[in-house]
């Protein structure tokens, strides 16, 4: 045999090798990044807040399940204690009329703790695709379903304003003569109108990142998803996609402050994938969420 034969041997098996390493990576990787999840645990604090509120935000679960009828994900939510549940969109999914997983799973976790629920462009295209109410569905299911809606709840002793909107939530600049921008808008200057602290569940993240709405809108605290973190994450890059920001929009999930540190946006990475391409490193998670009083001890 030729010297350059043996050479071709050896540069095929050690590709065959690469190939298959790299295949047996993105193999666990995706069972991972869509068979598992983790918690994730941010703080927050403002001076409006005198009692501590632990809130556990699931988000984009587009009918996943994790464990029998969800059981690992029903146990790790009661494992972790929290005084108030947010739903923030796509618990089901457009792509398929199935709707027990979300059902089952809005009724066991209406047993843990006080259950909210916003609503997902998933739910908004389901609803048409299937002639399904979700507002009852939800509600039926045990969650309070906010939609250009808010409710003044008290928790721990606190009292908070709570809201919930599916839309862009544009600045007023961005608006013009769009008649649901400025329905959204109008929503938004109602909501923030007090003095308690305000809570928003609104699945659309783009506006609170890209355009100025954080600093904008007077909401202490927005929880969104939609994102699904970027779908396929790459280390120092973050995200491959963002839905309204296009390729390589940055981290995508966790947390965001407005300039003057007062208000925060936590984006999840959500729970599911909805659609047909797979997350790839980018494990779901569940987000843990405590606002605290300022200055307290609990940081």
């Amino acid at each position: 045999m030729s010297k350059w034969s043996k050479k071709k041997k050896i540069i095929v098996a050690v590709l065959a090798s690469l190939i298959s390493i790299i295949i047996i990576f993105l193999s666990a990787d995706i069972y991972q990044s869509n068979c598992t999840f983790t918690v994730s645990f941010y703080q927050v604090e403002s001076d409006k807040i005198e009692s501590k509120i632990k809130a556990v935000q699931l988000s984009d679960l587009h009918v996943n399940s994790f464990g029998q009828d969800n059981k690992d994900l029903i146990d790790k939510v009661i494992e972790l204690e929290p005084d108030i549940i947010f739903l923030t969109g796509d618990i089901i999914d457009r792509f398929k009329e199935e709707k027990e997983v979300a059902i089952n799973l809005i009724s066991d976790l209406s047993k843990i703790a006080p259950l909210y629920a916003s609503l997902g462009n998933h739910e908004k295209v389901h609803s048409e695709k299937y002639s399904v109410d979700i507002r009852s569905l939800y509600e039926d299911a045990g969650a309070v379903f906010l939609e250009k809606e808010y409710k003044e709840i008290e928790i721990n002793n606190q009292k908070i304003r709570l809201g919930g909107i599916f839309g862009y939530c544009l600045p007023e600049i961005y608006i013009d003569e769009n008649k649901s921008f400025k329905e959204e808008a109008d929503f938004i200057k109602d909501f923030q109108n007090t003095e308690l602290y305000t809570v928003l569940l609104c699945h659309m993240p783009v506006c609170f990142i890209e355009n100025g709405g954080l600093d904008y809108w007077d909401c202490d605290l927005v929880f969104s998803g939609h994102a699904h973190g970027g779908q396929i994450r790459i280390p120092l890059l973050g995200g491959v996609y963002g839905p309204d920001q296009g390729l390589f929009p940055g981290e995508m999930c966790g947390i965001y402050s407005s300039v003057d540190g007062e208000k925060n946006l936590v984006l999840s990475r959500g729970l599911g994938s909805g659609g047909y391409i797979p997350r790839i490193n980018n494990i779901p998670e569940v987000v843990v969420t405590e606002i605290i009083p300022k200055g307290s001890d609990s940081k």
